[in-house]
Order: C-alpha cells, then sequence, then structure tokens
C-alpha cells in the first residue's frame, strides 16, 4: 500500500493513475487531517508527501512520522517544487528516503519508488550485523554495543547497517549518499561526513570501529 499526499488533484490523479496500472495499492490525501487517519487504520509500504500543503507544511509531517516510533520505519518520498539545495538537505536530513522535484517524469518516479521499496525490503531480509562488541538488529532496529542500546538516526542507522553488511568493503561517499539518501547530488555539504562524526561519537568506544580510508570513503574490518 502507498499513501499520496498531494493537493494538487491532476498530479494525485496521475500519479494514483500510474500506480495503480503498476499493480501497486494506493490510498491519496489532499489534506494531511485524512492522511493522519488513514495511518491509524493501516501502515503504508511508503508514502509519496508533497512539502507545500494546507492546515501543516510537508516537513512537519516528515518529522512528526520519524519521531513517532510507530511510523519512523515508513518510507517517504517527497514531492516538491522547491529546487534548493537546502531544501533537499532539510527534507533528507529530516529522514526522507528520496527527493523528487516538480516537474517529474512519472516514469522517473516510479522508478525511484521501487529503488527505495528495494532497499527496505533488503533490510527486512536481513537480521543481525556483528562485529565485536557491536550489533546491529534489522528487524528491531536496534544497535547495541556490550549490551547497551545505542539510540541513532534513521539515517545513522541506515550507514551502520552497510559497513556492518559488509565487513572489511570500504564504501565510498557517492554509495552511500546513493544507498542511503537514495539519489544523486554535489556532496559540497559533506553529509556523509557529517553523519559518520556524529555516528562515531554516539557509538563511543565503538565509533573507532569506523575507519576512514583517506580520500575514498568508510569502512568496518579488515
Amino acid at each position: 500500500m502507498i499513501y499520496i499526499l498531494e493537493d494538487d488533484l491532476n498530479i494525485r490523479k496521475l500519479i494514483t493513475y500510474t500506480l495503480n496500472k503498476e499493480g501497486f495499492k494506493v490510498l491519496d490525501f489532499a489534506k494531511p487531517s485524512d492522511f493522519y487517519k488513514a495511518l491509524e487504520k493501516e501502515l503504508p509500504d511508503l508514502c509519496l508527501l508533497d512539502i507545500m500543503l494546507p492546515e501543516e507544511d510537508g516537513l512537519s509531517i516528515l518529522r512528526r512520522l520519524k519521531h513517532d516510533a510507530k511510523y519512523k520505519n515508513i518510507p517517504v518520498i517527497l514531492l516538491t517544487a522547491k529546487t534548493s539545495e537546502y531544501d533537499k538537505v532539510l527534507g533528507l536530513d529530516d529522514g526522507a528516503d528520496d527527493y523528487v522535484a516538480k516537474p517529474f517524469g512519472i516514469m522517473e518516479l516510479l522508478a525511484r519508488i521501487r529503488a527505495v521499496l528495494r532497499r527496505y525490503q533488503a533490510l527486512k531480509e536481513s537480521e543481525v550485523y556483528t562485529y565485536k562488541d557491536l550489533s546491529l538488529d534489522v528487524l528491531r532496529h536496534e544497535v547495541r554495543y556490550k549490551d547497551e542500546l545505542i539510540t541513532l538516526t534513521r539515517k545513522e542507522f541506515d550507514i551502520l547497517a552497510i559497513l556492518l553488511g559488509k565487513i572489511g568493503i570500504c564504501h565510498t561517499r557517492d554509495e552511500l549518499l546513493n544507498q542511503v539518501w537514495g539519489y544523486d547530488y554535489d556532496d559540497t555539504t559533506r553529509t556523509v561526513d557529517v553523519h559518520i562524526r556524529t555516528l562515531r561519537q554516539k557509538l563511543g568506544e565503538a565509533g573507532e570501529y569506523i575507519q576512514t580510508v583517506r580520500g575514498v570513503g568508510y569502512k568496518i574490518g579488515e
């Protein structure tokens, strides 16, 4: 099930028609209040969320979802006419999985939806990653070091899952951007480096497990 929260009727109808034709079940909403009511009844597999909305803007809705334990693992793709890098970074750092600027090609949107769903399905099918005293449970969305629970943001968790999933393999910054943020952009903001730094801080002693491969990226283990 895919939820679409978009106040533009024409865009909403086009997306709904295309997704239904491709075999997806869809519920679409023009107002956040209707969207919230549906969430109480059924959790979707993915949300398409417009930013400019009546009642409440999309970024505020995104933050509410990602700070609620019941909804935080629902993947979200932002749909918006805003195209500045600041807007992109703001939404993605708040927990969005991808960002599609209007006007967009409907086939590109469909490809991005499938890509996000594949990433989440891969995470669901995995179990527990461990390295020394550090463990990451994908299904429980838990990280522990010496049995102490560590709280991470969604992006930090996803980065750590990638690093622990392939011990000894170096992942470039571009690879981490594409896998965690799900899109390509010029890394002038050093987004990955900032998240790695905060991840190391939260992991404490285990933060030393994350090695920097100078000029390339990051890895855990030899």
